[in-house]
């Protein structure tokens, strides 16, 4: 449990530092931070996922995969954000606006995760018998 907190903590603390550095450079009023989190940490979580799973051998603990995947993972990305950001911009900028962040969110977080998830496959070591 100690080892889980530490990885949420750390994703969290990545998450702010990074929504901190797109802050300070985004000349747009779309909040890219959120959006970059939750795309990249979908990749991540896809490729972690995709090498776990790949681990035929079984080396990877189960606590290796929940401080990452749901630890760090976990800590890093935030749906939560995303939901009241889509919202505050489809009240503030119009629908459409908003409704086009949702969408770029959602499918460049899922297209992320299955990049992530390819990634896996090309990094994983073949059984011999494969």
């Amino acid at each position: 449990m100690l080892l889980l907190a530490l990885g949420g903590g750390l994703g969290a603390v990545t998450r702010f530092v990074v929504d901190a550095v797109v802050a300070r450079r985004n000349p747009f009023r779309v909040p890219l931070g959120t959006m970059l989190i939750n795309i990249t940490g979908s990749l991540v979580l896809g490729l972690v996922t995709g090498l776990l799973v790949a681990d035929s051998a079984g080396s990877a603990s189960a606590t290796v995969r929940a401080v990452l995947g749901t630890g760090f993972c976990g800590g890093y990305t935030t749906f939560s954000t995303a939901s009241v950001e889509t919202v505050r911009l489809w009240v503030a900028e119009g629908r459409s606006t908003g409704a086009r962040y949702a969408a770029v969110t959602l499918v460049g977080s899922l297209v992320a995760a299955a990049v992530g998830l390819g990634l896996a496959h090309l990094l994983a070591p073949t059984s011999a018998g494969a």
